[in-house]
Formats: structure tokens, C-alpha cells, sequence
């Protein structure tokens, strides 16, 4: 990898680790799953042929392609993540041809190439920084003055049912999470519109707007209630909570998760609330 902020160790040990396992062996499914959100962000954004992006946090690489299909061949996509296992992944799932980058690096500390890209995009990528002012002060010096950042990043945990249900159920059977503080890197770090605000005023940008959206989230992906399961027990709260437990726990987790989504199946689908930020602002 290239130079990584050191305060963000603990992160990029975690994306390498079990983690990534999880989201490789559930990759097509996810995309499926976070499609609506995909579709609002990208909307938002709002990509031209002949743009140059680039995507942070790219995971599996969906969204790094799809957004490859917008700008198309006269324009490039630079899809970043610290995740090894997953961008070898997306590079192997990536068309050929296609005007898509891969880069292993961590996005708070690697050397963009100033005012280079049009648009910086991320979805759910940008809330695991330990210094997300550093981070983004630094995302702004690759993007073009008037460039536009646009972001997907998660609500207050207790308006999203697709990640509380499953985890409350989980955690009758299995200790708690530690606790995590309001700027504490996390899935729920850019909960706080005064926040978000806050680290992008102080990265240098401008114009932030932050657009509420609420929507459902099919976490069967349309493939019946065993698939919703799996992304369960995969992602969201209720995964980390019964990771590494001991074998009966686990299982005794696993069956309270079942019992917990079984009143929202709708037939191959099961659909639970999602709240979301679009996040948007400009460079100067």
C-alpha cells in the first residue's frame, strides 16, 4: 500500500481481515441490496460523459464500474479502498477496456495528483477516517476548483431498522459492542448533519448541502429469506456483534436474528427502513 495515516491502522487491519471475506463472498448480492441508494446518490451527483471521478472507499468495485458506464470512454474513474482482497476482486470483475483505476490506498494520506478529478463520490466510504479533516482536506487538493463531492453516509443507527432489528435480536445472546463517541470512526460518524458541516468546512470546502432520504432496503436482494439472513449475519451492526463468539452463542444469536426478520418477509423480498444523508459540497 501506499502511505497510510497511522491513526487509521486499526481500520485498514480490519478491511484486510474477516471483514473483507464477508463482503467478497456477499459482493453481487450488496450491490443488489444498496441499489436504491446507489441509484439517489448517483442522481445527485450527476456524472458527464468525459468526467474523471473518483470513488473512495470502492469495496468490490460496483460502484466504481457503474459510475465508469457514465462518464465513459472518454472519461476515467480512480477507485480507491484499503482493502486488498477486495480490489484484487473488483480488478478481476472490472471489463476490459474499461477507464477504471484500481489503487490499494489509504484516501486520508495518498498523493493526488492536484485538481486532477471532476467529482469525488463515495458510498458508505468516507465515516471510517480517525481524522476525517485531515482526510478530506486531502481529498480536496485532488479535486478541481468548482469540482463537487458527493457521498452516501448512514443516518442515526435507530432510524435504520435493516441494521437495528437484526442487532437487538443479536444482542439478547451476545455482549455489546463497545461504545463508540460521537467522533469516533464509524458506520454512524456522519450521523450528525452539524458535524458533517463541521469536517468539510474545515477541509476547505464549500456549499455543503446534506439531503435526508428515506427508503427500504430489500435485504433479501429479491432472492427469499435465506439470502436476507446471510446479509444479516455479513453486514451491519449484527455482524460485528456476533463475530468471533464462541460456537453456541453464536448459534443461539444466528436463530434470534431469523426470528426477528421472519415478520418482515414479503414474499423473496424483506424490505426494512434505511435513513441516509446525501452529503454534497464543492471545492473552491
Amino acid at each position: 500500500m501506499t502511505t497510510t495515516a497511522p491513526d487509521n491502522a486499526e481500520q485498514i487491519a480490519y478491511w484486510n481481515g474477516a471483514a473483507a471475506q464477508r463482503w467478497l463472498e456477499l459482493d453481487e448480492k450488496q450491490d443488489l441490496v444498496f441499489a436504491p441508494i446507489t441509484n439517489a446518490l448517483f442522481d445527485r451527483a450527476g456524472f458527464a460523459p468525459g468526467e474523471r471521478a473518483v470513488d473512495i472507499g470502492c469495496g468490490c468495485g460496483g460502484t466504481t464500474i457503474a459510475i465508469a458506464g457514465r462518464v465513459g470512454l472518454t472519461g476515467r474513474v480512480v477507485g480507491l479502498d484499503v482493502s486488498r482482497p477486495m480490489l484484487d476482486h473488483a480488478r478481476r470483475r472490472a471489463p476490459p477496456q474499461s477507464p477504471v483505476d484500481f489503487i490499494h490506498a489509504d484516501a486520508a494520506a495518498y498523493a493526488f495528483e492536484p485538481e486532477w478529478f471532476d467529482v469525488l463520490v463515495s458510498r458508505f466510504g468516507v465515516m471510517f477516517f480517525a481524522d476525517p479533516v485531515r482526510a478530506f482536506a486531502n481529498l480536496r487538493r485532488g479535486l478541481r476548483s468548482g469540482g463537487r463531492a458527493a457521498f452516501a453516509c448512514w443516518r442515526a443507527a435507530k432510524l435504520n431498522p435493516w441494521q437495528m432489528v437484526p442487532l437487538r435480536a443479536a444482542l439478547n445472546h451476545v455482549p455489546r459492542l463497545p461504545e463508540l463517541g460521537p467522533d469516533d470512526p464509524g458506520p454512524f460518524s456522519f450521523a450528525d448533519e452539524a458535524r458533517v458541516r463541521r469536517v468539510l468546512g474545515d477541509a476547505g470546502f464549500v456549499d455543503a448541502a446534506l439531503i435526508a432520504i428515506d427508503l427500504d432496503l430489500d435485504l433479501a436482494g429479491g432472492r427469499g429469506f435465506e439470502s436476507a439472513v446471510t446479509t444479516a449475519l455479513s453486514i451491519g451492526a449484527a455482524s460485528r456483534a456476533i463475530e468471533g463468539r464462541p460456537g453456541l452463542e453464536r448459534a443461539t444469536a444466528e436463530k434470534a436474528i431469523r426470528a426477528a426478520l421472519a415478520p418482515h418477509r414479503r414474499g423473496d423480498s424483506l424490505p426494512l427502513g434505511a435513513a441516509i444523508w446525501i452529503v454534497e459540497a464543492k471545492a473552491p
